[in-house]
């Protein structure tokens, strides 16, 4: 049987998901159910609530590799124009390892980048494997203590620590990514406990990603609470003594 993923979206046109002009795919499935996701229907604990629906943003669809790349193809020149490419994205590609790193393959063989933002969230011998097939990688930090990523993520963060070394030590481009949320990570203290873990990493750049509700819709849609009703969207005016904190501990950090 062919290989197939399951995907929810594919975006043209994305400029924050890595260098460049690229096209993002977003892979169904993730372990972790952050209370502040923007794509509750990519969460496995949401799965059977998706899947339900007719809507194919919401359920997905299941692509061929081919499938995928005929829509990712279309743009290349304006990759070659931009230093752009593809990006995995979702949800979680991890949760797709063969698909992901076979997509990956074929947009090599068309000179095409591939990029991903992952969690990290896997056993090593899998993040080995998925590290050998891409080229950037954007890396999901959310906080520097298990007890705390277990709260607000729903899975402890020793493992992600663990590949995020590797990711460093593997000499690939790659950006810690913090999604600044209020009430659990927006402590200058913990800012400071984050910079000191990521330099300890072998991290060196950072992208700060300010609260916002974009996502609140889909909750409603899928029927399921949302916990973050009513908190105030963040916006980077506000945040300058956070940044401070990790450009102080020489990181190169930047709000996306």
């Amino acid at each position: 049987m062919e290989l197939t993923g399951r995907i929810f979206n594919i975006q043209k046109f994305s400029i924050n998901d890595g260098p460049g002009i690229r096209t993002t795919v977003f892979f169904k499935g993730c372990p972790l159910h952050c209370r502040w996701c923007s794509n509750p229907e990519s969460q496995n604990r949401y799965a059977a609530i998706a899947d339900r629906m007719e809507d194919e943003t919401y359920c997905g669809r299941d692509c061929t590799v081919e499938e995928v790349m005929a829509e990712v193809r279309q743009d290349k020149a304006f990759y070659d124009e931009s230093g752009g490419g593809m990006t995995l994205s979702g949800g979680e590609a991890l949760q797709q390892l063969a698909f992901a790193c076979a997509l990956c393959d074929a947009a090599h063989l068309e000179g095409i980048s591939a990029a991903a933002e992952t969690t990290g969230y896997a056993a090593p011998e899998q993040f080995a494997e998925f590290l050998r097939h891409i080229d950037i990688l954007l890396y999901d930090f959310k906080h520097f203590d298990p007890e705390a990523h277990l709260a607000g993520t729903g899975v402890r963060n020793e493992v992600i620590l663990q590949n995020l070394r590797a990711a460093a030590a593997s000499g690939k481009p790659l950006a810690a990514r913090i999604p600044v949320i209020p009430g659990f990570n927006t402590g200058l203290g913990i800012a400071a406990s984050m910079a000191d873990t990521l330099v300890s990493c072998g991290v060196k750049e950072v992208h700060l990603l300010p609260f916002h509700q974009f996502g609140e819709k889909k909750y409603a849609v899928l029927g399921v609470p949302y916990e973050m009703a009513g908190v105030r969207q963040l916006h980077p005016e506000v945040l300058g003594k956070y940044r401070q904190v990790f450009l102080d501990r020489g990181l190169d950090c930047s709000f996306r």
